[in-house]
């Protein structure tokens, strides 16, 4: 028998007034501020949208054991032709979350349309919601502590939870708190066969740029819930079983701004290298161009290709232009099969080697 899943809107805003989410919520919100500014400084968006948003894809994944390396996965995205499944897997949660990034900032909403296209990338299918019961989630014991509520209940509960994101007037509390608590409930009703945790995260995105918190899907959430990825699962559970929202949601406060302060320091980290690319290859060579700063910062992985494509240049010049950097030290250059892709060195040092803060 499924686990009943009451609609938000019965929780009272109140109970989340508590001294400790109070103070928690500020903090959030100031670092997710300082975050949104940082992030509008860089001049190419892009940048950042093939840089943290890829991380993203990468953490989210890897909270459901879905593990590739940095270099399995910037292959990929450099169209490299990896053989590694869960980079291709990677891949393609970048890609649903451009997908869903698009529809809001064209729509100014997050439906539960938008919400299958998203998994439907994702997974590579287009099967929709589930129409067999959901996995129950089992204790160590094998004692069922959890059922997904039935086929039949699933339009109707997501059709509840579309109207609860978009609609504010139905519930009047923080945009914070809400995103903790329609993360909550899109997990309990787990509407399709796969993909609901990486869905589910997505949507956490989503809502702040929708909230108008982000202005682009750059929040690198998931990285602070793989750390602490056992307190994640404990606290949902709690949720289910005890009623302990305001535990949930002071997790997920912490999460922001943790991911908001580091994301900072990443940023700045990027930016810094750029810079240094930009003052020494200006110094030694006189095809650089800003345009060539934002290919190389904008693919950490790059090749002849793409900067044909972005400085529209022939195959023979783009190839002496990456040679010579590499040859300088900028770029590694390696060779797959019949191409090469070059390296972002500094690039990939910062996205690689970001320190590893657990959430406290």
């Amino acid at each position: 028998m499924s686990t009943p899943i009451p609609p938000l809107e019965q929780l009272d805003p109140s109970r989340f007034e508590t001294a400790s989410i109070l103070k928690q919520l500020v903090a959030a919100h100031r670092a997710l501020a300082e975050f949104k500014g940082v992030a509008a400084s860089m001049p190419n968006q892009g940048i950042l949208l093939n840089t943290l948003a890829l991380q993203e894809a990468k953490d989210s994944s890897e909270i459901e054991n879905i593990i590739t390396t940095h270099d399995e996965l910037f292959r990929e995205v450099a169209q490299d032709q990896t053989t590694a499944p869960a980079a291709k897997e990677v891949a393609r949660y970048n890609h649903a979350l451009r997908i869903g990034f698009d529809a809001v900032r064209s729509t100014g909403l997050l439906t539960s349309n938008q919400i299958v296209a998203i998994q439907a990338v994702l997974e590579k299918n287009r099967a929709g919601y589930r129409k067999l019961s959901g996995t129950v989630l089992k204790s160590n014991t094998g004692r069922v502590i959890y059922t997904p509520p039935s086929p039949e209940a699933l339009p109707r509960l997501m059709s509840d939870l579309e109207r609860f994101i978009n609609d504010a007037a139905r519930f009047d509390a923080d945009p914070l708190i809400k995103m903790a608590l329609i993360h909550h409930q899109f997990e309990s009703i787990h509407p399709f066969y796969d993909g609901n945790g990486r869905t589910g995260r997505i949507i956490n995105v989503l809502y702040l740029v929708k909230q108008g918190l982000l202005d682009s899907p750059v929040l690198y959430l998931s990285r602070a819930i793989v750390r602490s990825k056992l307190d994640y699962y404990r606290l949902l559970q709690a949720v289910r079983e005890q009623g302990a929202w305001e535990d949930w949601v002071l997790y997920l406060l912490r999460a922001v701004e943790l991911t908001a302060t580091e994301g900072i320091a990443t940023i700045g980290a990027i930016k810094t290298s750029m810079m240094d690319y930009k003052h020494r290859i200006r110094a030694g060579h006189k095809f650089y161009s800003q345009d060539l700063i934002n290919n190389l910062f904008s693919h950490p992985y790059t090749k002849i290709e793409f900067l044909c494509r972005d400085l529209k240049i022939g195959r023979v010049t783009a190839a002496r232009y990456l040679d010579a950097l590499a040859a300088e030290g900028f770029l590694h250059k390696h060779k797959a099969g019949r191409s090469n892709y070059y390296i972002n060195i500094s690039l990939f040092q910062v996205l690689a080697g970001e320190p590893d803060t657990p959430l406290r």
